[in-house]
């Protein structure tokens, strides 16, 4: 059959109707033709890691049906449905073919605690995170008790009951074990018929939404998509009791015996950004920061704390930071930032990146503040020096933010820039 571009329409009715098939990829795991005939639905595939996945299905003989809700280009966020089957050559009959595999990736995010995310976001993570697998798990189980394959793979993480991971986005934190849940729940209700899993990457994967939070020059702090395509892959190989798993990708990965993990990297040798949710425990919390380079303050004083800056260090601290003002960095960010500042030197500050070429100062902004945070003035002045990197310090509640954390998480470029002067 000659390889063509066309779209089916699926019957799911979370779907909305915007599915494409389609049939080609760019991989690093081998592919062994075991998905060779199947049907695989993947819903949030317009990007990222469910085109990915479906990328890598479809390249071992899979009809992938995908779906999305983006049908028009987003200004930030590359690619739609139809793009990403243009991407591709595919081919397939129209065959009255059941679903063999389901892969609930759509997902919404809003890194925000409970007083700075509006009702409507709640609802929407709620939506499509939790309902939205579950509704599309149970319209999709008919179909997959009739395959010889059969898997739910949800892109969700462990449950992780560390209040660590609640504190500062208890919404979306509940939204996304929600669908964790479903795994525990529907591995041991359909046990012997459907395999359910849970796949969650052990390191931030590099995707638009990614760009988007974390701004420019994060990338080199990732790993790519493939790594997740690749993990999916070897647990779709699995039978069916091989079920009620919540797998890391690197360790399956490990599994199946790959050793060189620099491949997946965006940038090859560069420290990685740990991803959400994978301690236990606080103590494990606390290693993983130190081996970046951070001193948490969960941590128990086992020896005398560390010297305070001395007096007008704060003050210091901003005057260099205005100096590395420009035109380029307010046109660029675009935010005015807050900072509520604890011990000698503290008080209220203020960082506008908005106002022409920049400014700094004692007090409240003149303008409404996007992201007030609040932190000690030691972790201040070690934030901007780099000796305690933001990620790290609002993870283990050294920085509290309120506002945009979009725009919170834009401010670490500016503060990379000026390490080297502080």
């Amino acid at each position: 059959m000659r390889s063509r571009k066309s779209a089916s329409i699926c019957s799911i009715p979370s779907c909305g109707g915007c599915c494409h098939r389609l049939w080609s990829a760019e991989v690093m795991l081998p592919n062994t033709g075991r998905l060779a005939g199947c049907t695989v639905f993947i819903t949030g595939a317009s990007r990222g890691i469910g085109k990915a996945i479906a990328l890598k299905a479809a390249k071992d003989g899979a009809n992938v049906v995908i779906a999305a809700k983006t049908t028009q280009t987003h200004p930030k966020l590359q690619g739609t449905i139809y793009t990403a089957a243009e991407e591709s050559e595919f081919q397939f009959d129209y065959l009255k073919t059941g679903i063999d595999i389901l892969v609930n990736n759509a997902s919404a995010i809003s890194l925000t605690n409970t007083l700075e995310t509006p009702t409507k976001r709640v609802d929407l993570m709620m939506n499509v995170n939790t309902r939205g697998t579950y509704l599309t798990s149970k319209a999709c189980i008919p179909y997959l008790k009739k395959s010889r394959i059969a898997h739910i793979l949800n892109l969700s993480p462990p449950l992780n009951l560390n209040p660590l991971w609640f504190k500062q986005h208890c919404a979306y934190t509940i939204a996304k074990y929600g669908m964790s849940m479903c795994v525990l729940g529907m591995a041991e209700e359909f046990k012997g018929e459907i395999a359910v899993n849970a796949l969650w990457p052990k390191t931030a994967i590099h995707t638009a939404a990614m760009d988007m939070l974390g701004g420019s020059g994060i990338e080199s702090q990732c790993r790519k998509v493939d790594i997740i395509a690749d993990a999916a892959y070897c647990i779709f190989k699995k039978p069916k009791s091989f079920t009620g798993n919540f797998i890391i990708d690197e360790n399956i990965l490990k599994e199946e015996g790959i050793t060189n993990f620099d491949v997946y990297a965006v940038t090859p040798g560069h420290p990685l950004l740990p991803d959400f949710f994978l301690d236990e425990q606080p103590e494990t919390v606390i290693k993983k920061m130190e081996s970046h380079g951070a001193d948490p303050e969960l941590k128990k004083e086992k020896s005398p704390p560390p010297p305070k800056p001395c007096s007008g260090a704060v003050e210091e601290t901003f005057r260099i930071v205005k100096e590395s003002l420009s035109d380029d960095v307010v046109k660029a960010t675009q935010a005015i930032y807050q900072f509520e500042l604890s011990g000698e030197d503290g008080g209220t500050w203020f960082l506008d990146l908005k106002s022409k070429g920049g400014n700094v100062g004692y007090g409240e902004p003149s303008d409404r503040a996007d992201v007030v945070m609040s932190m000690s003035t030691d972790d201040f002045v070690k934030m901007f020096s780099g000796k305690l990197k933001p990620v790290v310090a609002f993870l283990s509640g050294k920085l509290k933010i309120k506002g945009n954390m979009a725009l919170a998480i834009k401010l670490e470029k500016l503060m990379n820039q000026m390490n080297a002067r502080l």
